[in-house]
């Protein structure tokens, strides 16, 4: 696959456009049925409620990377708080660059829109979680600045937990 680079637009979303909001269903899903998502694909209750309950969060950030108009790449972020530092931060809750656009920098583009809007937000740090054995992720995670949390090395690395609801 041959690729103009110029074809390459990554815009933070308006999920009131009608295709915005179906990039937003159909690389989400793509995301769940891959290995690194869990492998199921989204539910239908999931896809057909996802648009209005990102748009009720107002601190939530969805950024799109479109290849030659055709939807490529997604990054969903959420405004969290950093007690620490007392400032906000932006938690990269999902993110996914589809198969076919793979290798072609979107990732790196896309978390640069993310750190734009960190930065335009005043957050002290972006976040992220990463499956352990997500190495191609981690590698672009680590490439961009990204690296495992600490407040004290002699302590450990922070983990991340969740308890099912």
């Amino acid at each position: 696959m041959t690729i103009d680079t110029s074809t390459i637009e990554v815009i933070e979303a308006d999920l009131t456009v009608a295709e915005h909001a179906l990039a937003v269903i159909t690389l989400m899903d793509e995301y769940a049925s891959d290995p690194m998502g869990g492998s199921r694909g989204l539910s239908d209750y999931v896809k057909t409620h996802l648009i209005s309950e990102l748009t009720k969060r107002k601190t939530s950030y969805v950024i799109l990377a479109f290849v030659e108009r055709k939807p490529a790449g997604l990054i969903i972020c959420f405004e969290g708080f950093s007690t620490f530092a007392c400032q906000p931060l932006l938690n990269i809750h999902d993110a996914i660059v589809s198969l076919p656009y793979r290798g072609l920098g979107l990732s790196k583009l896309m978390l640069q829109f993310a750190e734009q809007i960190a930065v335009d937000l005043g957050c002290c740090k972006l976040t992220l979680e990463v499956l352990e054995h997500n190495y191609i992720a981690q590698k672009a995670y680590r490439s961009f600045g990204f690296e495992g949390y600490a407040l004290n090395p002699q302590l450990g690395k922070a983990l991340f937990w969740e308890k099912k609801l």
